[in-house]
């Protein structure tokens, strides 16, 4: 199988305007996003839809593909991005352009979870600890997922899920295991191009979440399980750990 990779990065944010742009140890931060994800994947492109971007991409000698300022989500920008590159493809993995951190062993994950030719579409999760603590359980800006007994996804969730109802909250992470939701996702070529014609739904304007458009429309979403913990940057403060981080493991260069 042949996987392709996008990077989505757009220079409007409203938390943190121009983010793949600041400087992170020494380098850009959508170059370190590309520099981790090249190699493991066939190709990758970053897509975009603001020039400055591009240059910059350009600049650090990786590929790029301008796309429509008009898209409502990555997933929109990462089919126009696919459709623009040329076909030829298996699997189009949607990496988020602010994970700078990304690991080589969530992608060999993610695209593990084709080998099962049913999977439709690939997302990874991250076991909650009971170290990680209630307030970190309870982040609404870390979606919780419930899967099945197959590791196919059963519902996303801002809220926690499951709710313990004869347990203390403190107890909760002793009781059950709880993923958190790990924004990598893949896609077969086909059915990339049929969710991308989807309406929004319900589900997902109530809790903000795209992927349960998808579950909404009878899609099924396998999920890989990483034990790695990475470092999104979507504040200036993200952006301030990341580097603190980047001093604490110099082998990161």
């Amino acid at each position: 199988m042949k996987f392709i990779g996008i990077i989505p990065a757009r220079y409007a944010s409203t938390r943190f305007p121009a983010k793949p742009l600041a400087m992170l140890g020494g380098k850009i931060v959508i170059q370190r996003v590309y520099e981790q994800v090249s190699g493991i994947l066939d190709e990758a492109y970053v897509a975009t839809d603001d020039e400055r971007i591009e240059s910059a991409v350009k600049a650090f000698g990786g590929k790029v593909v301008m796309t429509s300022v008009n898209h409502k989500s990555g997933t929109d920008r990462c089919y126009e991005a696919y459709c623009k590159v040329g076909s030829g493809y298996d699997v189009i993995v949607n990496i988020q352009g602010d994970e700078p951190f990304i690991q080589r062993s969530q992608l060999e994950a993610v695209k593990a979870c084709f080998n099962d030719e049913s999977t439709q579409i690939a997302t990874l999760v991250k076991p909650f600890t009971v170290d990680d603590g209630f307030e970190a359980l309870e982040n609404v800006n870390s979606p919780k997922v419930v899967v099945d007994k197959n590791m196919n996804a059963l519902y996303f969730s801002r809220s926690i899920i499951p709710y313990q109802r004869n347990k203390e909250k403190v107890e909760w992470l002793q009781g059950h295991t709880y993923y958190k939701h790990i924004g990598l996702y893949a896609y077969r070529a086909a059915v990339l191009k049929e969710i991308t014609a989807l309406p929004q739904s319900s589900l997902e304007q109530a809790e903000s979440l795209e992927q349960l458009r998808w579950l909404e429309n009878g899609y099924t979403i396998k999920v890989g399980i990483s034990e790695v913990e990475t470092i999104g940057i979507d504040t200036p403060q993200d952006l301030a750990r990341a580097e603190k981080f980047l001093l604490e493991h110099k082998e990161i260069k």
